[in-house]
């Protein structure tokens, strides 16, 4: 499979997106997404060279994954409770975490080297970091990295975090081909020009039994939110459409289904570990009820996590997410 057909790509500041990822950037803060980027590879302003590590120093709402500066541990520890903001990412940290800690075991090295396409302000990055692990961002955004920057120093991981201005079809101008043991694509692929590539690009970047992390837009979870807002031509539009789309109006350029998402996976050469839905209730529950029952955010976090693997709820996600592994 090449992938939906190709969708225009959004204009600067004009998209949507996890990343990883951190979904749509503040204004001024540039595209989440990987096109658009100042070029293939460019390198960045001398005051934050490409290299260098980072110094110490009632209706389902619009699919929007933004994450304030200030958000909290992406799965709640033990003992606290979960916020809104980490039903966003609880599923795809524990997945992740988990793929990080059996290359730990199977490496036998408690600090592995992962690469964040797209990464952002660090949401993924930094936990990642905390972990002990050394983490490499390339996103396009130079006001992303220096975001990332801060946030790595106030979390005390600056040491374990560099950023790195870029895009997923330069990536080699810019890491290592083959140098990283899990890499994360998140709320990405919906902006890139060719979807195919984007993935291969991120799985040449892995070793021998490297993990791929990859989160994307799910079509699903969109024809379903116009719906429910009650918009409904728009929402057969977007079931109609080959990239997913509702209309011009649209700031994502691409959705995708699982069996799209596996197949581009799987067609890279990776085994497909798991796939999971994300945000398959937590954007249909009024905010009043989970913020005023008392217990509810909590169940509601145990209710994504128990839906996440089951294929049923899949189509109604989101996002979706497919962690597939590397041969060794």
């Amino acid at each position: 499979m090449s992938g939906p057909p190709r969708a225009r790509s959004p204009g600067a500041g004009g998209c949507g997106g996890t990343g990883g990822g951190d979904g749509p950037r503040r204004a001024g803060a540039g595209h989440r997404g990987m096109t658009g980027a100042p070029g293939r590879g460019n390198r960045v302003e001398p005051s934050l060279h490409r290299s260098r590590p980072v110094s110490r120093g009632g209706t389902r709402a619009e699919e929007s994954t933004a994450v304030s500066d200030q958000t909290p541990p992406v799965r709640p520890r033990r003992g606290e409770t979960p916020s809104r903001a980490s039903l966003r990412t609880a599923v795809v940290w524990e997945v992740l975490r988990d793929a990080l800690d059996r290359r730990v075991k199977a490496t036998g090295r408690d600090a592995l080297d992962v690469l964040d396409t797209g990464g952002g302000s660090g949401n993924f990055a930094v936990p990642a970091a905390r972990l002990g692990h050394r983490v490499t961002v390339v996103d396009p955004s130079p006001n992303a990295l220096f975001a990332l920057e801060r946030r790595a120093a106030e979390a005390g991981v600056a040491d374990r975090v560099r950023g790195v201005q870029g895009d997923v079809h330069g990536l080699f101008d810019v890491v290592e081909r083959g140098g990283f043991d899990a890499v994360l694509f998140h709320g990405v692929l919906e902006y890139v020009e060719d979807p195919a590539e984007g993935v291969r690009n991120a799985v040449e970047a892995l070793r021998p039994g490297g993990a791929l992390s990859l989160l994307a837009a799910g079509l699903g979870g969109a024809v379903l939110a116009r719906a429910l807002a009650g918009h409904f031509t728009e929402a057969r539009r977007a079931l109609g459409d080959p990239a997913g789309r509702w209309g011009e109006g649209d700031p994502t350029p691409r959705r995708f289904t699982a069996e799209q998402l596996t197949q581009l996976v799987g067609d890279s050469g990776l085994e497909i570990a798991s796939v999971h839905g994300v945000r398959v209730f937590a954007d249909l529950v009024p905010g009043v009820l989970v913020d005023t029952e008392p217990g509810a955010l909590e169940a509601l976090l145990k209710l994504e996590e128990a839906a996440a693997e089951s294929p049923a709820f899949h189509s109604v996600a989101t996002q979706l997410h497919v962690l597939g592994e590397k041969r060794g």
